[in-house]
C-alpha cells in the first residue's frame, strides 16, 4: 500500500444538508507533476473506516466521473428507493 500523505485535504461527498457520521465517502486529491498531470494520485476513503483508502489517479478518477455522470453505473442501483435516471435513453 502506498504511503498516504498526512497533510491531505479531504473532501467529503455528502449532501449540503446532512447530519451525523455518514458513513459518507472522502476524496483528497494528491500532487503530481503540474496541475493537469492525469497520473497525480486520488485518494478515497470512507468515513466509518478512515485508515482504509483507496489509490487512485487522476486519468482513472475523471473516466469514472463521466462514466457516472452518463449512466453507465445506473444498472447498479436500479431498485434502490429514492433513485431516478438522470440519463435519458437513446433511441436507436
Amino acid at each position: 500500500m502506498p504511503d498516504i500523505p498526512p497533510d491531505l485535504d479531504w473532501i467529503r461527498a455528502a449532501p449540503d444538508d446532512a447530519t451525523g457520521p455518514g458513513p459518507w465517502i472522502e476524496l483528497a486529491f494528491g500532487e503530481g507533476n503540474g496541475e493537469d498531470d492525469p497520473e497525480a494520485p486520488v485518494y478515497i476513503r470512507e468515513t466509518s473506516d478512515p485508515d482504509n483508502v483507496v489509490t487512485t489517479n487522476r486519468r482513472k478518477w475523471d473516466a469514472f466521473v463521466l462514466g457516472v455522470q452518463a449512466g453507465e453505473f445506473d444498472h447498479f442501483v436500479e431498485g434502490v428507493e429514492g433513485f431516478e435516471s438522470t440519463v435519458k435513453p437513446v433511441d436507436r
